[in-house]
């Protein structure tokens, strides 16, 4: 089943499929099944035609942003944030944490795989 251009899982539950769609966290999709009338708990491989058609109606009259223009506002925020130079522009563009967190040992994620440096000894106490 397509919804917003994903395919979600049809062996899921509808609450955890609807959570593929960008944009459709678990309270939105909760909302979203209770709009539509439909068991959050039923497979989506069990939905009918019509209540799939609900459920894409419903989604596209609450009026979230999802999917592609979900990324694509949030690309252009992040650019906004580089130009005017801000610091959070500035972590962005070096790709580093931008909300505050430290980087002397965590922050694997963003920083990539540790790299060895040659000559340095371990200092031991």
């Amino acid at each position: 089943m397509r919804i917003a251009g994903v395919q979600i899982p049809t062996d899921k539950r509808l609450v955890i499929s609807l959570t593929y769609i960008a944009g459709v966290g678990p309270k939105r999709s909760v909302i979203v099944c209770e709009k539509a009338k439909v068991d959050p708990s039923t497979r989506v491989k069990d939905l009918t035609t019509d209540q799939e058609e609900t459920l894409r109606k419903v989604l596209q009259d609450l009026g979230y942003t999802l999917e592609s223009d979900l990324r694509r506002e949030i690309q252009l925020n992040v650019k906004r944030l580089q130009d005017i130079g801000s610091y959070r522009g500035f972590r962005h563009r070096r790709k580093l944490p931008v909300r505050g967190q430290r980087t002397k040992t965590n922050s694997r994620t963003k920083r990539g795989k540790k790299v060895a440096i040659a000559g340095k000894k371990k200092v031991t106490k």
